[in-house]
């Protein structure tokens, strides 16, 4: 059974920012694994639209908050790929989705000796000596089921990221997506089964963009954006509200108290929540005014309303668009429907086991997290539990599930695992904790 210092579940960009951490650490650097599900390095590949941009600055990239010198910034990439003249001629903090893409993929591929793809993690399980759980044995499998692995580690650092959320009593289909899917689904179609109506569920960033891609890929459909306020409202990015991202404001909001915690959370949601770049705003302002005047309305909006009733049929999709205001019912049939309604975080002791009981909570039920994003636990379990992401707002604040502080983070959870006590790993046999 191999052995590793630590053992990080998922490879998406927090992981990632980890793995270049540990290897610019040099002869210091642990003996670490990163076990992904997926075939290959990817970062919402439904969603990488040409012409949408990153609502997070090119410089709070994997490394230079943490380090402004490391070989795998953002700007190192440019240079590498012949465009930072070009780039800088653009004169943009914010880069097309596509090219911060192109970006993580470069860097992935530069630590690829570290990360296992096409790996799913099945079991978690404690390893006891003397009574005391000083390691884990992670057992892992390929994507159709079979030819498992088993390590061992002192250190586990979950970043599984976040999971699609449907509405309650809506179920996922060929013709009811997840916004997560767009692209993958659209070329799906193939040019022969164009859409004649699609309705977008949705008032956020995300919404926002399918509404207008579709828009503009189904040149001939009429595309129904549907979402509970009255219009679409501006992210707020200006320099002060966007403070709530800086490094020094995840120590501000974890020792604050439980209810400043909870304002500060409503007072910035519209950072980042149900809220959208005003440009897009604009755009599709624009697209529905033009259509107005040329007496070719395809692109529809329904405000302060909400999608009722829907269920598949032979031919599509069935829908109740219903006004919350005055009650009034739209029966829609529609091709497709695409539900931008955002992610949910899982529940970081699922994959577990018996561990999950050893992690401490709070008075809500939640996980509880110490600064370093270790999870607190009973004294029995000394290994280290770690959460990347998903799992942390309500402890770390807004930025926990973002871009922003990703190798800021990557910094402190590897100084974290640096900090404990080290002993030579040791062969040992998977146990019941207790045992």
């Amino acid at each position: 059974m191999e052995g590793f210092e630590l053992i990080g579940v998922g490879f998406g960009p927090s992981n990632l920012a980890l793995a270049i951490a540990a290897g610019e650490l040099g002869a210091a650097t642990p003996r670490q694994l990163f076990l992904e599900r997926q075939p290959r390095f990817g970062w919402h590949r439904g969603m990488l639209i040409e012409d949408a941009t990153m609502q997070v600055s090119f410089l709070k990239d994997l490394v230079t908050l943490r380090n402004p010198a490391s070989q795998f910034s953002f700007l190192n990439f440019l240079h590498s790929s012949g465009r930072l003249i070009d780039f800088i001629n653009n004169k943009t903090l914010f880069p097309l989705r596509v090219e911060f893409h192109d970006y993580l993929e470069w860097a992935a591929a530069q630590v690829d000796d570290v990360v296992r793809y096409d790996r799913t993690v099945e079991a978690v399980r404690p390893i006891t000596n003397d009574g005391v759980v000083d390691e884990f044995e992670v057992t892992s499998a390929s994507a159709d089921g079979g030819a498992r692995e088993t390590y061992r580690t002192r250190n586990l650092i979950l970043g599984t990221g976040l999971s699609p959320r449907l509405p309650d009593g809506v179920t996922a289909s060929d013709r009811v997506w997840h916004n997560r899917e767009l692209l993958d689904r659209v070329e799906r179609l193939g040019d022969d089964a164009a859409p004649r109506r699609v309705v977008v569920v949705g008032a956020g960033q995300s919404a926002a963009e399918v509404t207008g891609f579709l828009h503009e890929r189904f040149p001939s459909a009429e595309v129904c954006s549907v979402f509970s306020r009255f219009g679409y409202s501006p992210a707020d990015d200006s320099p002060f509200a966007n403070r709530v991202f800086d490094p020094d404001a995840v120590d501000e909001f974890y020792s604050a108290p439980e209810d400043v915690k909870q304002q500060l959370l409503g007072y910035h949601a519209n950072t980042n929540y149900s809220v959208v770049d005003t440009e897009v705003i604009q755009d599709l302002y624009r697209r529905s005014y033009r259509e107005r005047i040329v007496g070719k309305e395809r692109l529809r909006f329904f405000n302060v309303s909400r999608v009722i009733d829907l269920h598949d049929t032979s031919s599509g999709v069935s829908l109740t668009v219903e006004s919350l205001s005055t009650g009034q019912k739209t029966p829609l049939d529609a091709d497709l429907v695409v539900f931008c309604t955002g992610y949910t975080p899982g529940d970081p002791t699922d994959l577990l086991g018996d561990l999950g009981s050893e992690c401490r909570r709070d008075q809500a039920g939640r996980v509880r997290i110490g600064r370093d994003y270790r999870v607190v636990t009973t004294p029995v379990v000394r290994a280290g539990i770690y959460l990347q992401g998903g799992g942390t707002e309500h402890s770390h604040g807004l930025a926990s599930s973002l871009l922003s502080n990703i190798s800021v983070r990557a910094g402190e959870i590897l100084d974290s695992i640096r900090q404990q006590p080290v002993a030579p790993l040791r062969p040992a046999v998977a146990q019941p904790v207790g045992v």
